[in-house]
């Protein structure tokens, strides 16, 4: 039934139907399941000892979709799948590792020399040159959060969560996500954990130079909400602009274009219902395996819909409390600290800023003029 309802030569569900129940396209889906195939024997359909087959690796990753795609409990899919409860969960954690295994490397990156030129030509074409993205941070509720945690985990909204922080760009690609964080801290605590600076602090981040309004800058910015520091490396908004004038304009630009990252949050979110719904794990070392996936199957998709597809071969490493980070030692001692300084240095943050007003204000001048 399944074959022939989806993988038939003339499937009785189309492409549209397909992409909406298994959140991605036939053509993706079908590369997934070839490359964890080859990877891990356990998606191959093999024979028991009684000569029997067992599930081929098309309707194990068919389970795992569903359990993704709508948060579905391991037992929703026996009638259907003819998989029992403890055979969905077992494929559901095999996948997420072979996902991470095969695909984390390509599409968990940071961004290297070329993906960062290309970064900053799109957002220079939008009005921020040198922006690298939009970071914010996401709550993951956690249902079966034990007793004894709770009091770490339960933040001012009430209920227990731990926080995903993520960098996304306009496409949507999440560039950076930091996962593991403890649902009592805010977007400041975590700010001082994940390593989002770390390679520009130690020295082995892409150059990134630009000038904005006649003054030259050597390090790229994110744009943030208010709650942020006042960095070198963020761009707030203006509280209460002054309604017609450029501080007001410039506020709805950089409004506008930092729900970049709340939009990516909400297609992560509605792609897979898994991590809009509180969690059920007792664990958070498979709370981050899970959220690991989802965000690798979501770049995954993003880069099968653009028409220019986006590859690189740069390792990744795991990012998070629950994993080791690699870092690189910086050039010295003294160039380290130098350089932390600089990220922290709130004139150059307003001096920024300023110069980013005065840029957007003169590009509205000139596509009035134009018109």
């Amino acid at each position: 039934m399944l074959y022939s309802d989806y993988f038939a030569d003339a499937p009785l569900h189309g492409e549209k139907t397909f992409r909406r129940r298994y959140r991605m396209s036939r053509t993706l889906f079908l590369r997934i399941v070839n490359s964890i195939r080859e990877f891990d024997s356990y998606f191959k359909c093999k024979k028991d000892c009684t000569g029997t087959l067992g599930f081929t690796s098309i309707q194990k990753c068919t389970t795992v979709m569903r359990m993704l795609a709508y948060g579905a409990p391991g037992d929703s899919l026996d009638d259907y799948g003819r998989m029992a409860e403890s055979t969905s969960i077992e494929c559901f954690y095999k996948f997420r590792q072979a996902v991470e295994a095969v695909f984390g490397p390509q599409y968990l990156r940071t961004p290297n020399a070329e993906d960062t030129g290309r970064i900053l030509a799109q957002n220079a074409a939008r009005g921020f040159p040198g922006m690298l993205g939009s970071i914010d941070c996401m709550h993951w509720k956690w249902k079966n959060c034990q007793f004894a945690w709770q009091g770490l985990y339960k933040g001012a909204k009430g209920g227990c969560s731990v926080v995903l922080e993520a960098v996304a760009t306009n496409d949507l690609w999440i560039w950076h996500s930091f996962f593991g964080m403890l649902g009592t801290h805010n977007d400041i605590n975590i700010l001082q954990c994940p390593p989002v600076f770390a390679k520009l602090v130690e020295g082995h981040s892409p150059p990134v130079n630009f000038e904005v309004n006649g003054r030259q800058y050597n390090k790229g910015y994110y744009l943030a909400d208010g709650i942020y520091p006042r960095w070198s490396t963020f761009v707030n908004t203006i509280s209460n602009p002054v309604a017609g004038g450029k501080n007001a304009w410039f506020a709805k630009i950089q409004e506008a274009c930092r729900k970049d990252v709340e939009r990516a949050f909400g297609v992560l979110q509605s792609r897979f219902a898994v991590v809009r719904y509180p969690a059920q794990t007792w664990s958070k070392d498979q709370m981050w395996e899970i959220m690991t996936c989802c965000v690798i199957l979501h770049n995954m998709i993003i880069e099968s819909e653009q028409e220019e597809p986006v590859f690189d071969t740069e390792p990744y490493y795991r990012q998070g409390p629950l994993a080791e980070v690699d870092h690189q030692l910086p050039a010295t001692w003294t160039a380290y600290l130098s350089m932390r300084q600089e990220i922290r240095d709130p004139q150059v943050h307003h001096q920024l800023q300023q110069d980013l007003v005065e840029h957007l204000w003169r590009l509205k001048g000139e596509a009035g003029n134009d018109v």
